[in-house]
Parts: C-alpha cells; structure tokens; sequence
C-alpha cells in the first residue's frame, strides 16, 4: 500500500464516527415522528378535513380545491412547528432517483416585512423546467413546460429544514414524465380488474391493493478509499481491479457478524427511517465482502417504492457520518456477487385477504388457483417485456452471472403448487392443497419446524415463495416502479380477459365456480411453458427456454425493443396506463441513458490507463531496465541469462501489456466515436453494446495483469484487497 493511501486509510480509522444517538424509548415512541401522517392531521386538520384526505388517498376521490387550502394550512402549521422553513414537491424523473426544488415558506409583506406562506395551489401544482429531465424528446428546450402534482396517497414528511411533498411529475401536455403516474394507474388498473372477478366470490366492497417489500442490497467502502478510485467516484463501479487471493469463497461473510463500525451505521440508518415512518425490520451481511441488505415489512406498493427511494437518499447521508461510502451498483467489483432489489409483489385486499396464499375452505383455495394462473399468465405473454424493464447498463453485468436470475424470465412454483396445477389439468373437481407439514430433527431440545408450501430457488427470476412472487431480476440501483407497474397493469389485463371467458361459460349455463375452475385449468395450461424449477443456471435450461419461445436475448438494447412492440401498446394502452407516446419516450431514453453510461465508463476507463497505469507502469518499467543493465555489468554471459532471465521477462511482459492497452483504448475512442455519430438512439446503443462494450473487458486484462507486476508501493488506485474488507 502506497503511503497516502495508508494514510488514508489510518485516518479513516482514527476519525471518530458521528453517530446520531437514539432516544431511550422504544422505537414505536418516535416512530412516524417526521412524517404528516394520521396523527399529525388529528393534531391539525379538522375532522371534516381529515375524512375528506383520507377518502382521496384510499378511495382516489378528487379533492377540491377549498380541502386542499385547509390542508396545505395544516401541513404547513405542523412542517413549521418541525423546525421547517422550506417545502419542495418530492418526485421521481427517469433518472432513476429523485428530484426536488426548495422554495421559501417566507414571502415579502408590507415594507420590509416578509410572512409564512403556503396555499393549496402550492401544495397541488409546481412547475419544474421538463426538458432538463430524461423525456424522450416529449420536452425540448424552447418547450420546457412541466407540472408535478401532489400525490395524497403517500403522506409528506419533513427532511432537514424542508417539507416534502410526493408528487407526480408530467408535461405541459398531460404525458407522463415520472415513474409514479404510470403506478398509479396501474394500481387503478388492477384493483378494477380484480375486484370484478372477487364479486363472483361474495366479496363485495373491499378494495384490492397491490403490496411490495423490497429487499435492497448495497456495497459499503470506506470513503477514503472510494475518493481515490475515479472510477468509483464517476462509474460507481471498477472499471480496472485484480481479485486477489479472498474474496467471497469461504463463504463466511454471509449472515456473519456485522462488523462493528458497519452495525453503527446500521443503527444510525434504522433511527432516521423509523422517524420517516420506513418500516425496516431486516439487516445482515449479504454474500460478497462489503455487501449487506436491508429490508422493511411489506406496504403498499406507491408507498414502499417512495419510502425505497428516500432510504437510498438517506442511505448515502447517513453513511457520509461514519466514513463510507453507499454503492447501489448492480456490480461495483468484478469476481464477486453483485446487488439487486428482490421485489416481493402480490395483490390483496384492503381487510386483508391475501388473494396469493392458499386458503383453508375451496373458496379460497380456488381464489388462490385463479390469482396464480393469471399472474403466470401475464408474465408468459409478456415475459420479453418484464425482462426490459430491469435490464440497463449496470444490471446486465449481474444477471445470468450465477449469482443471480438468468436474463430469462420463467417462474418457479415449489413442488406442492406446481403439483396441484398439474392435478387440476388431469381433473375437472377442485384440487386439495396440502397444509403445511412438521418437521422433526430428531433432536429432543429442538422443536418441530413447520416446512412451507414451497421450497426456494435462487436461480428463478419470478419465484412464487408461498404468499407472493418474488422477482429478484430488478437491479439495486433501479427504481423498481418499472416492475410493479408492469406486473399490475399485465395481471389488470390478463383478469379481464379471464372474466369474459368466465362470464361466456355462465351464459351457456355453466355455475360460476365450475366456469372460474376450468378457466382456470385451461389458462394454466396455456402458460405452463413459463414454470421451471430447476437449475436457471445451466446450459440445459438456456437451451429448453428458447424451445418453449421465452425470450433469450442478452443484448440490453435490443431487448428494449420489447418497450415499444405492438403488445406492449396494447397492453398499456387498453389498461389506461400508458399512451403510445409515453412509451415510445420511454424507450428512447432507455437507450440513451444507455447510451450514455457506456460512453461515460468507456472514458474513465481510457483516461485511468493513459494517465494514470501506464507511466506508473513505465517508471517500474525504467526500474527494472536499469536493474538488468547494472547486473551486465557485473555477470558476464550464462550468468547474466541465468541471474536477469526473470527481470527481462518481467520487461518484456510490461512492454507487451502496455503496447496491447495503448492499442486497445485507441481502438475504442474510435468504437465510441462511430457510436456517437449514429443516425438513431437505437443505433447508437447497439454499436456501444457490440462494439464498445468488449473493449472495457480486453483492456481490463492488460491492466489487471500489469497491477500483478509492477511494485505495490507505486500503484496508483486502492485494491481489491483495501476495498473490499471493513477496517
């Protein structure tokens, strides 16, 4: 280790971390304490008020302007009291992240004067410069119009000295510019489609609600370190690194003891989410070196992906306290196991019935068979679309890496389920779900384990995990909005779909529980080619999968194509979800963005070997030179071959890695520079795909190579082995 980089490392070490203390009482005491939920409005909205905003975020009534003056004087009451002096509308751009624009509680009065100010035309309408946001050309410059709208379905909060307010972000013209809108339709969606079915069940009256938890996987590394790596700070992943000799294969640092350093940043990170009112219940190490998750209890969809996104924000400031670094890239270090945000999605309703947990009574394992059949359904016809929607720059690094899903959606059922699938085909009678079973170890002191109705599969992209379906392709960086969208508004679609053949079946004088069983049967029969449980893994499976008609392509742009296909089209379209237009910008940025992030990784990378490993690489080289002729000059013929052999091979392999690297980043400037002149976004990300992309890797080898040979002292970037373990 070089000597700045020890020092920095030392005074990492010696730095006293900042850890914001929690209050003596139990968390439930200030749990919620930031956010204007339930009871903050009893403190400051009047009942009238209060029933009226409770109507809008759980039954999508309108509010009228006059409710929104009352509760944006409230709001503002309570976000002042919270030591607030700004407020901003929190939204969702297609960057991936979060947006805001703090403006000023305070407002010029009489002479000299200024007042607290706030009216329900702030609270309900903003106007943000859309064009400065990923639009797919929806917004130019001279027409940068945008609106964000308040979201009342997931409560404001205050961060700091400002009050947030969640919002949807669109054009002037009403397209959506934001991942929330389209949700939210979504949500309208498949509540429709799904409650139309429940009625032939005697429910009545319940809303349907989509539910996710997420488990969001991350890298930490200690800042000083991460300050030293460009391309860490640039690309957030390493572009250049050899693997040294451990990393992940003893397979100990997975649920092992958190290291203590790590456990305090854990703690300070729990302590602000619970006073955001984010349910976090689950924290450990996760496989690679560095790599921890955390996970909060399931909530509705709008409101976990929100509470998502603002944990990622709080994340990297929390982790600022205590002297890391936060990664969300999919795949920061080669050779080890990357990120993702497993999303655990299903559908159910408002007074809690789970419509994807098997049932006690025929009635509700019937329900259970229908939701099932229908999802595996929607993601069959769709399976190409669902994988576009995950797929990007940093998250095909990870998938089919055996480490993670294969780039090819298929859905494991466990043995019990898919077993009743396969009875129901080979019967016209309901199929019995079997109960849960004990479990004895045959060791007195333990008691009995009750097994699951199904078992678990790391290598299924969409495993079904016994009251929900885990999709576990969705990259730790993403916005998981995409997916839960898409699953919504497919299951919307394929329901409605389902109904009409069930409601023909009635018409020609069938029961409505035998046309709800055999419709069931014949649309599980028509998707059973999307159900594998074996290893995702394998070559075998790659094989089979394209003989069943999944889509396998790995190429990230081409697999956007799938944005913008007839299917996709009509699938939002009939659902209301998305129009043509918006679509179509989607998948223009996806490119771009795509695009983009090449580019950017393929100039790091040009400028890190040029500027910085190659006249490392060359004055270690000169060393060595000067070395060979010094012995010369002392051993004369075998004696010099014999003692210089290694030294000169030494030279001549530096020499080699350097001609071909040198070489290797010319080539791709140029690859970069074709790319950038194509005629069409989509152009331009498959030649970066195909003809960029490769480079990245080549001139890796020959850097990697050359930081095995040339003195340690004198490497210029931390390693693998300073960056990948806790001090």
């Amino acid at each position: 280790m070089t000597n700045s980089r020890f020092r920095a490392v030392e005074q990492a070490s010696l730095r006293e971390a900042v850890v914001a203390e929690a209050p003596a009482e139990a968390t439930s005491e200030y749990f919620g304490c930031n956010v204007f939920n339930r009871s903050a409005m009893r403190k400051y909205l009047a009942e009238d008020t209060r029933r009226k905003i409770y109507e809008s975020s759980e039954q999508g009534k309108t509010l009228d302007r006059e409710t929104a003056e009352q509760v944006a004087a409230g709001m503002k009451r309570w976000a002042m009291d919270m030591g607030a002096t700004h407020y901003t509308h929190w939204f969702q751009p297609l960057t991936g992240g979060t947006a805001e624009k703090h403006d000023s509680f305070a407002e010029p009065y009489g002479k000299g004067q200024a007042i607290e100010k706030f009216t329900g035309k702030l609270l309900c309408q903003q106007e943000p410069d859309a064009s400065s946001f990923p639009n797919g050309g929806l917004r130019a410059t001279f027409e940068a119009r945008g609106y964000t709208a308040w979201d009342p379905s997931s409560p404001a909060f205050v961060i700091g000295d400002t009050l947030c307010i969640p919002t949807v972000f669109v054009s002037f013209s009403g397209e959506a510019l934001d991942y929330k809108a389209p949700l939210l339709k979504s949500e309208i969606a498949v509540a429709k489609a799904t409650e139309d079915l429940l009625r032939y069940f005697g429910i009545k009256n319940d809303r349907v609600i989509s539910y996710l938890g997420w488990e969001q996987e991350y890298f930490l590394v200690d800042s000083a370190l991460y300050a030293q790596r460009p391309d860490l700070i640039m690309a957030e992943r390493t572009l250049l690194g050899h693997n040294f000799a451990r990393n992940q294969q003893l397979e100990d640092h997975y649920f092992g003891s958190i290291p203590a350093r790590v456990l305090e940043f854990m703690r300070d990170l729990e302590f602000e989410s619970y006073k955001l009112g984010i349910p976090l219940k689950a924290r450990h190490n996760e496989v690679a070196p560095n790599q921890f998750e955390c996970a909060p209890v399931y909530e509705r969809a709008n409101l976990a992906i929100d509470h998502n996104l603002l944990l990622m924000a709080l994340m990297k400031k929390v982790a600022e306290r205590h002297g890391f670094k936060v990664l969300f890239h999919e795949k920061p270090y080669a050779g080890v196991n990357g990120s993702g945000k497993h999303c655990n999605w299903s559908v159910g309703t408002e007074s809690g019935i789970g419509l994807m947990s098997p049932g006690k009574t025929d009635k509700e394992n019937l329900m259970f068979l229908m939701m099932v059949a229908n999802t595996l359904k929607a993601v069959y016809d769709h399976n190409g679309l669902l994988k576009a929607l995950v797929m990007s720059a940093s998250n095909a690094h990870r998938l089919g890496a055996n480490e993670a899903p294969p780039a090819i959606i298929s859905s494991f059922l466990g043995s019990q389920v898919h077993e009743a699938f396969e009875q129901l085909l080979n019967s016209s009678d309901m199929v019995k779900l079997k109960d849960k079973r004990g479990y004895s170890l045959g060791i007195p002191q333990v008691p009995e384990l009750l097994i699951d109705n199904t078992d678990r599969n790391r290598t299924s992209p969409f495993a079904f995990t016994g009251n929900r379906f885990e999709y576990r392709a969705v990259g730790s960086s993403a916005n998981c909005s995409n997916a839960v969208t898409m699953l919504n508004t497919a299951l919307a679609q394929q329901l409605t779909e389902f109904k009409k053949a069930v409601d023909a079946r009635i018409a020609k004088g069938c029961t409505a529980v035998q046309a709800i069983l055999d419709e069931t049967r014949e649309t599980y029969r028509s998707c059973r080619d999307i159900c594998f449980d074996g290893n995702g893994y394998s070559d075998e499976w790659k094989k089979e999968a394209k003989r069943r008609g999944l889509d396998c392509e790995t190429s990230t742009p081409v697999v956007y194509d799938h944005l913008f296909s007839p299917e996709t089209i009509k699938l939002y379209g009939d659902m209301g979800v998305m129009s043509e237009t918006e679509l179509k910008a989607r998948q223009e940025t996806a490119w771009e963005m795509y695009s983009k992030k090449i580019d950017i990784e393929a100039n790091i990378l040009s400028d890190l070997t040029m500027n910085h490993v190659l006249p490392v690489a060359t004055r270690y080289q000169s060393i060595l030179l000067d070395n060979v002729a010094k012995m010369k000059e002392i051993f004369n013929g075998k004696d010099f071959d014999s003692v210089a052999s290694g030294e000169i091979e030494n030279i001549k392999e530096i020499a080699l890695h350097m001609s071909d690297a040198r070489r290797l980043v010319a080539e791709m400037e140029e690859a970069c520079a074709k790319a950038l002149a194509a005629p069409d976004e989509r152009k331009k990300a498959v030649i970066f795909h195909d003809k960029v992309t490769k480079y990245l890797d080549e001139i890796r080898v020959h850097v990697d190579a050359l930081e095995m040979i040339v003195d340690d002292e004198m490497w210029p970037l931390p390693k693998y082995r300073e960056l990948l373990f806790i001090r």
